[in-house]
C-alpha cells in the first residue's frame, strides 16, 4: 500500500435544488426582491438540500478507494468506512443552486491558500490536486522537502487557477513525475501529460470519450476532473498500462454520483467488456490495425455491400404490396436466396443484416452471420432504431443510441464486424435546418464511436432523401454542409477515420423536379462534393441507390466513376437497386428461388461492371 500525501482545499458543496415558483423571494419595503437563503434545513424554498464535501476530499477518496493509504495535507481530513469525515475548520463552503438545467454557484470570493506542512515520514507521492492554491512560499517548501526525499514522488494538476508561467510553479513543473491539466498548457514531454478536456481524455498516445449526460444528478466540473485524475493517479500507482488507467477513469466518472465514487473493483469488472480503445494517435495498435483492415476489406476494389437490412415496416410494405405473406419463414427465405446466389462472393465484400435476419440460419443450420463469414464475406448490422420528430418540429433525428454500446458488444460475440446507421434529412423550402443537420451528425458521431469501442466498423450514412422537389446545385449544397458537419462531428469526438465508412447519397436533382439529371451531371455534381468534403483518410464510399430505378443507379454509377480517381475506393451500398428483379421473380414462392438468384446475380454484375471506368 502506498502513501500519497495530497495537497489541496476541502470544500463542503451545499446543493439546493429550487422549485419553480416564486416564493424564493422576499420583497423589502423598497418593493426590491431579495433572494432568501435560509440554510437552517426547513426552508420550504427548495426541493432537496444536500452538502457534499468536495475539493481535495475527492480525490482522498478516489485514492482510497484504489487501494493507496492517503490524507490531506495540513487536515485531519479522513476517508474511514466509505465516509469522508473532516472538521469544520478545515473546509470552506459554497452554494449551488439548481432550477431545471440552471446552476449557479455562490463562492468564496477568495480561494484560500493552500499551506503544505512537512510530514512525519516520507510518502510515496505528493499530489497537488486541482483545488490547491499553492503561493511561492508553499511551492518552495514542497521543493525542498522533494530534494531531501528524492524517492518521494510528484503529480501535479494545472488548473485555470495555477499560474504555469510562475517561477515557483515551472520548478514544480520541471520536478513533476505526472501532471493533469484541463487548460491549454505547453510541456514538451507529453509522456507525463493526463490532459483533460469537455469531451476527452488523453494520456500518452491513447485516447477516451466521456460525458456526464447520462447522470441523473449534478457534478460539477471540478468534482469530475478531480476524480479523472485522482483514477489515473490511483492506476499509476497499481501499475495499470495507460488504456486501463483511461477506461477506469471514464467508469468512476461517468459512473460515480454526488456521494460516492467506485470501488476498484467495480471499476475492473465494468471495463472488463471494453474490446476496443479509440487510439487515433496510436495507429499501430492491434485494435486499431484490426478496424483499419476491416474497414478496408469492406471497401476492397470491384465488390460492393449489399444491404439486407430494411426494417420491418420496410419489408413489409414490399411484401403486402406483392401479397405475400409477412411472417419470418418468409423473410428468412427471402434474404436466403441473396445470401445462397452463386459466386457472391466475387461481388460484394459485406451483407448488412437486420437484427432478425442475423439470428435465423441458413438451410444448413449454420446462422447467417457465420454462413457468410465462410463464404468469405464480412457480416453487417443495422443498429439504428428509425426515425422521430425533434420536440416541436417536423424535422426528425434518428434514436437508437440508449442501449447500444451492450447491443453492439453482443453483435461482435455473434461475429459482425460492421454496422449502420442512417440519418435522413429532407430537402424543402425550410429544412434541412442548421439545427437538425448538427444535431444529427452528433449523434452519427457517437455511434461510430460506441461502434470502434466495440470493435465494429461503423458505416455512418447521412441521406439527403431522393424524394423531393430541389435542383442538383441545391442538392450540392446540402449534401455538402452536412458532411461538413458529420465530419466535424466525428473529429471532435476523436472518431478513428481510416476505421470508418460514409454512405451517402449520390448527387442530382430530387425525385419530383421537373429537369431531371442526366449521368454525366450526376457524376460530375457528386465527385465535386465528395473531393471538397470527405477527409481523404476515411476508409471509402459508398453510395445508397436511394430511390433511383435499378438501371438509374447503376447508370449513375458508372459516372462516378468515370470521375475518379479518388483519394478512397468508391463503390455500392444497394438495397432496391440489387433486389428488386429477384423479389419480382420471387412472388414468395420458393418455386421461384433459382430465377430470383439469377436475377439478382445480373445486378451484381452490372454493379460491378459500373466499377470499372470507361
Amino acid at each position: 500500500m502506498q502513501n500519497v500525501l495530497i495537497v489541496g482545499n476541502v470544500t463542503k458543496d451545499v446543493y439546493l435544488r429550487m422549485d419553480n415558483r416564486k416564493n424564493h423571494f422576499e420583497t423589502d419595503q423598497n418593493n426590491t426582491k431579495w433572494l432568501d437563503l435560509a440554510f437552517d434545513g426547513s426552508a420550504y424554498k427548495f426541493y432537496s438540500r444536500v452538502s457534499i464535501y468536495g475539493g481535495a476530499s475527492v480525490s482522498l477518496e478516489v485514492l482510497s478507494r484504489f487501494g493507496a493509504k492517503a490524507s490531506i495535507c495540513n487536515t485531519t481530513a479522513t476517508f474511514l468506512d466509505g465516509q469522508f469525515i473532516a472538521k469544520d475548520t478545515d473546509v470552506s463552503y459554497r452554494y449551488i443552486l439548481c432550477q431545471d438545467e440552471t446552476v449557479a454557484y455562490l463562492s468564496p470570493s477568495e480561494i484560500n491558500h493552500t499551506h503544505f506542512r512537512v510530514p512525519e515520514s516520507n510518502p510515496d507521492w505528493i499530489y497537488i490536486d486541482r483545488s490547491a492554491n499553492v503561493g511561492a512560499r508553499g511551492a518552495g517548501e514542497i521543493l525542498s522537502f522533494l530534494n531531501l526525499s528524492q524517492n518521494t514522488k510528484l503529480a501535479l494538476f494545472i488548473g485555470e487557477h495555477s499560474n504555469q508561467y510562475a517561477g515557483h510553479m515551472r520548478d514544480l513543473i520541471k520536478r513533476a513525475d505526472i501532471i493533469f491539466t484541463d487548460v491549454d498548457f505547453d510541456q514538451k514531454d507529453e509522456r507525463q501529460v493526463v490532459r483533460i478536456g469537455e469531451d476527452t481524455i488523453r494520456y500518452h498516445d491513447k485516447v477516451v470519450t466521456w460525458n456526464m449526460q447520462t447522470k441523473q444528478d449534478i457534478m460539477t466540473r471540478l468534482t469530475s476532473h478531480l476524480t479523472i485524475a485522482a483514477s489515473i493517479l490511483g492506476a499509476i500507482i497499481l501499475k495499470k498500462n495507460s488504456t486501463e488507467a483511461l477506461l477506469l477513469a471514464r467508469a468512476n466518472v461517468q459512473g460515480s454520483n454526488l456521494s460516492n465514487s467506485l470501488n476498484l473493483d467495480k471499476l475492473e469488472a465494468n471495463i472488463a467488456d471494453d474490446y476496443y480503445l479509440v487510439q487515433r494517435h496510436n495507429p499501430k495498435g492491434e485494435k486499431v490495425y484490426e478496424l483499419e483492415q476491416n474497414a478496408k476489406k469492406l471497401v476492397a476494389a470491384g465488390k460492393g455491400i449489399l444491404a439486407a437490412d430494411e426494417s420491418g415496416g420496410s419489408i413489409h410494405k414490399k411484401f403486402e404490396g406483392m401479397g405475400i405473406p409477412d411472417d419470418e419463414a418468409h423473410r428468412r427465405d427471402y434474404r436466403n436466396i441473396f445470401f445462397t446466389t452463386p459466386d457472391l462472393e466475387k461481388y460484394v465484400n459485406g451483407v448488412i443484416l437486420f437484427d432478425e435476419t442475423a439470428r435465423q440460419k441458413a438451410d444448413d443450420g449454420r446462422d447467417f452471420v457465420t454462413f457468410l463469414r465462410d463464404r468469405g464475406i464480412m457480416a453487417g448490422i443495422k443498429v439504428d432504431q428509425g426515425l422521430v420528430n425533434f420536440e416541436n418540429s417536423d424535422e426528425k433525428y434518428t434514436q437508437g443510441l440508449d442501449g447500444l454500446p451492450d447491443r453492439l458488444r453482443e453483435y461482435y460475440e455473434m461475429g459482425a464486424r460492421f454496422a449502420k446507421w442512417r440519418a435522413a434529412f429532407e430537402l424543402t423550402d425550410h429544412s434541412p435546418s442548421q439545427m437538425a443537420i448538427e444535431k444529427n451528425a452528433e449523434i452519427l458521431a457517437q455511434y461510430a464511436l460506441d461502434c470502434q469501442n466495440a470493435g465494429i466498423v461503423p458505416i455512418v450514412e447521412p441521406e439527403l432523401v431522393y424524394d423531393g422537389d430541389y435542383t442538383i446545385e441545391q442538392n450540392i449544397e446540402f449534401t455538402g454542409r452536412i458532411l461538413d458537419a458529420l465530419f466535424d462531428a466525428m473529429r471532435e469526438k476523436n472518431v478513428n477515420l481510416p476505421g470508418s465508412v460514409l454512405k451517402v447519397n449520390m448527387v442530382l436533382a430530387g425525385k419530383r423536379q421537373e429537369k431531371q439529371s442526366t449521368p454525366a451531371e450526376v457524376g460530375e455534381a457528386t465527385a465535386q462534393v465528395l473531393r471538397q468534403h470527405v477527409p481523404s483518410e476515411l476508409a471509402g464510399v459508398v453510395f445508397l441507390s436511394g430511390g433511383q430505378s435499378v438501371t438509374q443507379a447503376t447508370e449513375n454509377l458508372q459516372a462516378v466513376t468515370n470521375e475518379g480517381p479518388f483519394p478512397w475506393p468508391v463503390t455500392f451500398s444497394y438495397a432496391r437497386a440489387l433486389q428488386d428483379p429477384a423479389l419480382q421473380a420471387w412472388q414468395g414462392n420458393n418455386d421461384n428461388a433459382d430465377a430470383a438468384r439469377e436475377a439478382f446475380r445480373l445486378r451484381l454484375v452490372a454493379n460491378a461492371d459500373a466499377l470499372i471506368k470507361k
